[in-house]
């Protein structure tokens, strides 16, 4: 099957559904034990603001009633993850992260799949024998604030393809493709070939694609790679990194690019790709 017509099926609704079914999945029992003054708080001041703008734009029975259209298109098409981590995750993260050491934390987005095929220090993403794209290989070490290596670190990876499709979010593309869990050597270092992902636009064809039409938006986000460092008795650190010179770094659809995460590849020794070094530092758990 040839990667071109995969294209044309990576749609909101395929997408959507993946990452609602997934999120369920890997979050059962959320909320069970939520504090009832913290949902009170939060809540109410959510509302607050929507009553503010409400009364400050004078918003009309036909803009509320396309409002109220529109939030239940959003569920039936099965996009609150895409919504929700596009448009609202770099705000949360930023302030999770606020007082953290180490390297900058990025968003997760709805594509992440736990337990993704163990790999060693130096290897390959799984891919296609005929997969698209350039060549990139993607190095360096995982230390502690103090410089340490983290012997044995683990390193989750995954990106999207040459097309900008994920794996198990579109369709004929194998489960695992350009996803892994690298464990670091005894220094903490890694060594992982890979291609470079593109650009993409997120789902257009749904709830999401008609608010971004509707405000004058565009849909982009920069080509990045998805990682998830963590060592024993270390705070994990999920982040993005993007490539220098993308056209779609100063606006990101996602606002989640941060000026100490975008990579500056150079041509292999070899002539037959990328090569980039990015070093990660974890803080204490």
């Amino acid at each position: 099957m040839t990667q071109g017509p995969m294209k044309e099926r990576a749609t909101a609704a395929a997408s959507g559904t993946a990452a609602t079914l997934r999120f369920f999945a890997d979050r059962q029992g959320l909320g069970a034990s939520a504090n009832k003054e913290r949902v009170n708080l939060l809540a109410t001041e959510i509302l607050k603001g929507v009553h503010e703008t409400i009364r400050s734009h004078k918003v009309t029975y036909d803009e509320y009633d396309a409002l109220k259209a529109w939030l239940i298109s959003v569920g039936q098409d099965g996009e609150w993850p895409l919504f929700l981590d596009v448009f609202v995750e770099h705000v949360v993260e930023e302030v999770a992260n606020a007082a953290r050491e180490g390297t900058k934390g990025s968003i997760e987005g709805p594509y992440y799949v736990p337990n993704s095929p163990l790999l060693p220090a130096e290897t390959a993403l799984p891919m296609r024998p005929d997969e698209a794209g350039t060549r990139l290989l993607f190095r360096g070490q995982v230390t502690n604030v103090a410089a340490k290596p983290l012997a044995g670190a683990r390193l989750e990876m995954w990106h999207a393809d040459h097309y900008g499709l994920y794996s198990q979010f579109a369709e004929g593309i194998p489960d695992w493709n350009l996803r892994g869990t690298i464990i670091a050597d005894e220094e903490g270092r890694f060594r992982i070939s890979t291609i470079q992902p593109a650009p993409y636009q997120i789902p257009t064809d749904g709830a999401c694609g008609r608010l971004i039409a509707a405000a004058g938006w565009h849909a982009w986000r920069p080509a990045h790679l998805h990682l998830l460092a963590s060592a024993d008795g270390y705070s994990p650190v999920l982040t993005q990194l993007f490539f220098k010179g993308d056209q779609h770094l100063e606006d990101d659809i996602a606002s989640a690019v941060k000026p100490d995460l975008i990579l500056d590849p150079a041509q292999a020794e070899d002539g037959t790709g990328l090569d980039v070094t990015f070093n990660f530092v974890l803080a204490p758990a």
